[in-house]
């Protein structure tokens, strides 16, 4: 295998990983936005983790967050309007970054 190939392969499993971890941090700043947002909606415990839940697999429905903000200012109704879940949102990414990381170490 060429010095070429090689770059190639490492510059493809570089993209995968870094496509990986931006994934898992979309995923967990979901998750962590729907635990939020359980806590308004008094949830706690299981309840608050299957709703969080919900909140992720609302993410799948179209590309984007739109999808979770509507989702989310459906379920909260008066306790938070759209543009509040994504303060919160974007609050949450870099925490979710975080705590990836540390998983990762």
């Amino acid at each position: 295998m060429s010095t070429f190939d090689d770059r190639e392969h490492a510059f493809e499993a570089k993209f995968a990983h870094d496509e990986e971890m931006i994934f898992r941090a979309v995923a967990r700043r979901n998750k962590l936005t729907g635990l939020w947002a359980a806590e308004l909606l008094g949830k706690t415990g299981d309840d608050a983790l299957e709703y969080a839940k919900s909140v992720v697999i609302a993410d799948f429905e179209e590309a984007g967050h739109e999808d979770v903000v509507r989702k989310l200012a459906a379920d909260l109704g008066d306790k938070a309007d759209a543009d509040t879940i994504r303060a919160k949102m974007a609050e949450l990414l870099p925490v979710a970054k975080a705590e990836i990381m540390k998983e990762v170490d």
